[in-house]
């Protein structure tokens, strides 16, 4: 824990100050001037990619793009660390191998002053702007900028143009057991499939039953309620949760990265919030945070 704190003071740059150096998306950006044109054989991909799969057909297409009209957009480049005279990708290693395959000898960039955490910072937002990524990616993205690098919820929804709740949202895709992350991750459930399993008993059960079954959302929402209680809860001052509850129950799982109930009572107006942890381990940064806020 106390690495990641070093890691959090240690940021120089703000999350919206990085997001200046990085592309949204090729076609529908407008063009940035590149500051110097670079020989290509002179700049080095960043060994710290998070992103390790480029699909062939999609690089094949943007080589092509690229073989026709040039590079829209800038490579963003810091000096290599170890090799005079050469660079590393910061962000645009997809465009850097889309130019080597249209046989491109320079590309233009922009060259930047960055740090090591701030390259990988970079290459983590540059992740999350893809058009094609999937939301277990997405949240995993959003994840790894709270954790490794402090940033809050509302700091991402400003500086990447997302709503606070869809932000919350993918973030609560994470609490869903590997084998539903798997079907999101292949496309075999949508966000709002997997989202309708996140408070169900067997999500993973419910969901090969989705799949299998090629149900809606809507039916998938009603297929994870279960039957109707028959028994009035009127007694016990209980009763339905409200969207302001189960969205205070989202903030404070995506927060957390922990399960989350907040059950209230309407006659009295008491209530007790249950975190659900699934190891030792989250129950030791649950205390730490805990810790953390107190002092």
């Amino acid at each position: 824990m106390s690495e990641r704190r070093q890691e959090r003071r240690g940021l120089g740059r703000g999350l919206s100050a990085l997001m200046a150096d990085v592309e949204v998306d090729q076609t529908t950006q407008t063009e940035r001037r590149a500051e110097a044109t670079i020989p290509i054989e002179r700049i080095h991909p960043n060994p710290n990619q998070p992103r390790q799969t480029f699909v062939s057909e999609s690089l094949e297409e943007l080589s092509a793009s690229i073989a026709t009209k040039g590079i829209i957009q800038p490579l963003i480049l810091r000096n290599h660390p170890t090799k005079e005279g050469e660079y590393e990708i910061v962000a645009g290693e997809r465009r850097w191998r889309a130019a080597q395959m249209a046989q491109v000898h320079e590309v233009p960039a922009i060259v930047r002053s960055l740090d090591d955490t701030e390259v990988l910072e970079v290459a983590i937002i540059e992740n999350i702007q893809r058009s094609d990524l999937n939301a277990v990616d997405e949240a995993s993205g959003y994840r790894q900028l709270m954790d490794r690098f402090g940033h809050t919820q509302e700091q991402m929804a400003v500086a990447l143009g997302k709503s606070r709740s869809h932000i919350a949202n993918t973030l609560r895709l994470l609490s869903l057991p590997p084998g539903v992350q798997g079907y999101l991750a292949e496309g075999k459930l949508t966000a709002g499939h997997a989202r309708a399993l996140i408070t169900a008993e067997d999500p993973e059960a419910l969901a090969r039953q989705i799949i299998s079954r090629n149900l809606s959302v809507r039916e998938a929402e009603n297929l994870a309620k279960g039957p109707k209680p028959t028994r009035s809860r009127r007694s016990s001052g209980k009763s339905e949760k409200d969207a302001d509850t189960l969205a205070l129950e989202s903030d404070l799982a995506a927060n957390l990265g922990m399960k989350v109930s907040v059950d209230h009572n309407t006659e009295s107006g008491a209530g007790q919030v249950t975190i659900s942890y699934k190891s030792l381990e989250d129950l030791d940064n649950l205390c730490q945070l805990l810790s953390e806020r107190r002092d």
